[in-house]
């Protein structure tokens, strides 16, 4: 159920000065020169899945949506920062290495699946004993096979997973349709492939059609990105010196940080789908060059990536269903709170699978 809570603004003002605090601490200075580093896609995943558990928590779980804004209105952007991620990584990962079909499937899909098959279990249990709701055999089934077409954040079991639907789409097909020698024609052909299916408007997918929609070039720009940027083709500006090379590095960083206030605020939600997704996109780039400029490490940020797939699969039932901190105490408390045990849940779900996948 929904939630109200007192000062929501003051607790949102603590809040941040907590985040900002820990995101300090934790912070060291880069000394990895790559460009786009293992570790950087690490540090923003760990920025999507903050991004999306705030907007849960802000808009749809408190009341009051002043509660966490601004933090709250960066939920597209952080799910096309989990699709371009995946796209990237999928691509340099093939680019890098070759699979056979099977070799493939197995090591990504049951990656995927594992931790999923966990949480369905632990939550349909905790459903049935804990809240007397029970689900028929061929939802349990659809969702065993992750295939999940609604998406209602108060009605459906687990309404986040429409983003699993969609991602499984992605690693079924992408192995089908890989060019190693024409990345970039895999990513359009990735992208039409997607379009057209899409508008046929399938029956058993109507209740998340519209997120698809808002979310359908991510990917594939992850893949044209990977490509890019294995064969060297970003041009480095290094003509500036002195004073002026760093009076532009800080208007760049200046420019991107308004860039993402602006577009984040007025996204276009509520617009055509296409105004929406191209808003949000601006505002992804535009966190993506942020994090690329940044001198320094964003360890907190970096961990909660670590664990960004988990903590989606488990936080949204944990705050809607059983809260168990909001009812109780001071916002900014129960949000400090969630986030450590997301960490430790998503800690344990992820070495539970891994154990799993071993034998």
């Amino acid at each position: 159920m929904t939630i109200s809570i007192n000062n929501p603004v003051q607790a949102t003002y603590i809040f941040i000065a907590i985040l900002i605090l820990a995101s300090l601490i934790f912070c060291r200075k880069k000394k990895n020169s790559e460009f786009f580093p293992v570790s950087l896609s690490q540090e923003l995943k760990g920025l999507a899945i903050l991004a999306v558990v705030f907007s849960h928590i802000g808009y749809f779980l408190i009341t009051d949506h002043r509660f966490l804004f601004p933090l709250s209105v960066l939920a597209g952007a952080g799910i096309n920062l989990f699709l371009f991620l995946s796209g990237y990584g999928l691509t340099i990962s093939s680019l890098q290495k070759k699979y056979s079909l099977w070799q493939f499937y197995k090591r990504r899909l049951l990656k995927l699946f594992i931790p999923l098959w966990i949480s369905l279990a632990v939550f349909l249990i905790l459903d049935f004993f804990v809240l007397k709701i029970s689900y028929s055999w061929s939802f349990i089934a659809q969702s065993i096979i992750g295939i999940f077409s609604q998406a209602d954040l108060y009605h459906s079991f687990n309404s986040p997973l429409w983003y699993f639907t969609l991602i499984l789409f992605y690693y079924l097909i992408f192995p089908l349709i890989f060019l190693k020698k024409y990345p970039w024609l895999s990513a359009l052909g990735l992208y039409i492939i997607s379009a057209v299916l899409i508008s046929f408007k399938p029956l058993f997918l109507a209740g998340t059609l519209g997120f698809y929609k808002l979310h359908l070039i991510a990917f594939p720009l992850g893949m044209a990105a990977a490509n890019l940027i294995a064969n060297k083709n970003i041009i480095k500006f290094s003509l500036l010196r002195g004073w002026l090379r760093t009076v532009s590095y800080y208007l760049s960083l200046a420019a991107l940080i308004f860039i993402v206030g602006y577009t984040a605020i007025y996204s276009g939600v509520g617009q055509k789908p296409l105004t929406e997704e191209l808003m949000s996109l601006v505002t992804m780039f535009a966190i993506l060059g942020i994090f690329i400029l940044k001198k320094i490490n964003l360890k907190l940020f970096y961990v909660f990536g670590l664990f960004s797939y988990e903590i989606y699969l488990l936080h949204w039932p944990i705050l809607y269903r059983y809260d168990i901190f909001f009812r109780f105490l001071p916002a900014w408390l129960a949000l400090s709170l969630y986030l450590i045990l997301f960490l430790g849940l998503g800690w344990l779900l992820q070495n539970i699978s891994k154990i799993i996948k071993s034998r």
